[in-house]
């Protein structure tokens, strides 16, 4: 059977507001981590474009095949 529902208790948020990581406005719990749809859309779009990349250290011992490698392959 059902609980009964409490009433006069205090609502806490899910998350706390954060700021928008695009313009620094509060987040909305809509389009959380981001404060509005747009702000979302920019987001993504700087992602699918590349404009955002997670750096990586080359090792320069990998970069080139030694010559094991060019024998075999």
């Amino acid at each position: 059977m059902a609980q009964p529902i409490k009433t006069g208790g205090k609502v806490e948020p899910l998350r706390k507001t954060r700021p928008c990581p695009e313009c620094g406005k509060p987040s909305a719990r809509d389009h959380y981590p981001f404060c509005s749809d747009r702000c979302r859309t920019l987001d993504l779009s700087r992602w699918l474009k590349g404009s955002y990349a997670i750096p990586v250290a080359e090792d320069e011992t990998k970069a080139e095949p030694s010559d094991d490698e060019r024998r075999d392959g």
